[in-house]
């Protein structure tokens, strides 16, 4: 699965999980651009993937908004082709709660901003760079909460389930180009966004994983780097779920 000398851009990487698919990407060879929104977070992944032997630079990008994410192409585009996107910025901190009659359409809007238009601005800009050079890949980072339907998240679940269908889309009309999508759904995930989830949601997937043990950042870091590599060429439009067995599609 090796990555050597080809360029990923990573979304969100500053901590959590795209922090741990940044540092496995480098590790397999991979120069990694961390796009990340709060500098302070990028500029020590960086860091810390150039002390552990890795190729990393950092761009500070707001999935959000339009002219953040020009700016990332721009500067990347004179150094080269882009192998890899991995689509992982996403709002997933204290989310959850609320009935779907409650959420305000403020609420609503704003995950949905992050979670589903970020990822298709992002894929959209970098499209013209990947299609020349005629082969690619990208991998959309959604969550196994889309497929099981958790109650009290039906904002985050709509986005992330507009992503998986967006995959689907994108798959299509990239496939006779070279360039595979795919998304990875990962489950309920020991890190910073998981801190402020209820305890009940933690003991749900405790009790009906079929491997018991809570989920961490690197079990989730091998599937997105065999969807990057030369290994996983003839598969595109699939989600792969990595959560223990909770959901069972």
């Amino acid at each position: 699965m090796s990555l050597d000398g080809r360029r990923v851009v990573v979304t969100g990487a500053g901590r959590g999980l795209g922090e741990a698919m940044a540092h496995a990407i480098a590790a397999e060879g991979g120069s990694v651009v961390v796009a990340e929104l709060v500098p302070e977070r990028g500029e020590q992944v960086v860091s810390d993937i150039r002390a552990e032997g890795g190729a990393a630079e950092f761009v500070p990008t707001d999935v959000t908004d339009e002219s953040s994410v020009a700016a990332l192409v721009s500067r990347l585009d004179s150094d080269g082709p882009i192998w890899g996107l991995v689509n992982n910025a996403g709002l997933a901190d204290a989310v959850g709660g609320k009935t779907f009659w409650e959420i305000t359409a403020g609420e609503w809007d704003r995950i949905q901003h992050t979670n589903a238009r970020g990822p298709w601005l992002v894929s959209r800009a970098f499209a013209p760079q990947i299609l020349a050079a005629g082969e690619g890949r990208i991998v959309n980072i959604a969550s196994d909460a889309a497929l099981y339907g958790s109650p009290r998240l039906a904002h985050y679940i709509a986005s992330k389930g507009a992503l998986i269908a967006l995959t689907r889309a994108m798959a299509r009309e990239l496939g006779d180009y070279g360039i595979t999508v795919n998304a990875v759904a990962p489950g309920l995930t020991e890190g910073p966004s998981a801190e402020e989830i209820p305890a009940a949601r933690h003991a749900l997937y405790a009790e009906n994983r079929a491997i018991s043990r809570p989920q961490q950042p690197d079990d989730v870091t091998g599937a997105v780097v065999f969807l990057l590599s030369d290994a996983a060429a003839y598969i595109t439009g699939q989600t792969i779920v990595v959560d223990g067995g909770f959901v069972m599609p």
